[in-house]
């Protein structure tokens, strides 16, 4: 890559992986998890840095890359993503960070990019790729869930006031223990590892194929030029098997055959008429 593309990537970089950190956090409730999606979320736009360079929201492409491998399914196999991280010391943002694990994935997702990162409806359901109407349906479920785990979130009498209260306090979560993105990696040790993990299934790739070519080079070596059929082994026959079919016709049936015979052809004449 150019000089100019390490630039912008760490300059993307260093614009929004600390709040893609605490985003996914909001999703996972797992800080490992989160500096993990951000760094393989990155590394993934670096590998495909053409595309992601072009686009018209750079931001957007990696935070849904994050999002994607944050709430991957798999991360229930690996043991060290099963073990949950110590909860917030504060009563209030440990009670809303467990409304928010409790919801669906997709519930989750919608309100922390709403509510969160302050994306309008529109831009919510074309990131979680959904109608506007499904988007809107799950933002409303998903805030009345929580309402209902944190009755002080129904104070307020309007919808706004309401909504407003919570984006409040989910943004003092989200942005809550700035420490733990320090761990972060630096961009450069990102750029390193997606171009080692570039190179890596390069390798694995072109080893498979090798592999192939030779398996299929040994089969033409090994191959025979013809087929021969594989020779049954002898075995002794202790017994002669009963015959079957026609059985040749005994003496007396050959016998009245060849007389039969010479009487059609040594037979009478025929009466012949004659005339007077």
């Amino acid at each position: 890559m150019s000089e100019a593309a390490v630039e912008a990537f760490d300059a993307l970089y260093a614009h929004c992986s600390t709040a893609l950190f605490h985003q996914t956090f909001l999703l996972t409730g797992r800080r490992g998890r989160s500096r993990e999606s951000v760094a393989r979320a990155f590394a993934l736009a670096w590998e495909r840095w053409p595309e992601v360079a072009v686009d018209r929201d750079p931001v957007g492409w990696v935070r849904a890359a994050a999002y994607e491998y944050a709430l991957s399914p798999w991360h229930r196999l690996r043991l060290a993503h099963r073990a949950v991280d110590p909860p917030p010391e504060e009563p209030g943002e440990r009670a809303l960070l467990d409304a928010l694990l409790a919801l669906p994935p997709s519930y989750r997702r919608t309100l922390v990019l709403h509510d969160a990162v302050g994306l309008a409806l529109p831009e919510t359901a074309a990131e979680t790729e959904a109608s506007t109407p499904a988007t809107a349906s799950r933002l409303m479920n998903a805030r009345a869930a929580v309402v209902e785990r944190l009755p002080e979130l129904a104070e307020p009498s309007s919808t706004a006031e309401r909504s407003a209260l919570l984006r409040e306090r989910i943004g003092v979560l989200a942005r809550g223990h700035p420490e733990a993105s320090a761990a972060l990696p630096t961009p450069d040790a990102v750029r390193t590892g997606s171009e080692r993990r570039a190179r890596w299934w390069t390798g694995v790739v072109f080893s498979f194929a090798a592999l192939l070519i030779g398996l299929a080079l040994f089969a033409l070596v090994t191959m025979p030029g013809r087929y021969e059929p594989a020779e049954s082994p002898a075995h002794r026959v202790e017994e002669a098997p009963p015959r079957f079919g026609p059985q040749p016709p005994p003496p007396q049936d050959l016998k009245l055959r060849t007389r039969l015979y010479g009487e059609l052809v040594q037979g009478p004449a025929r009466p012949t008429l004659r005339a007077d």
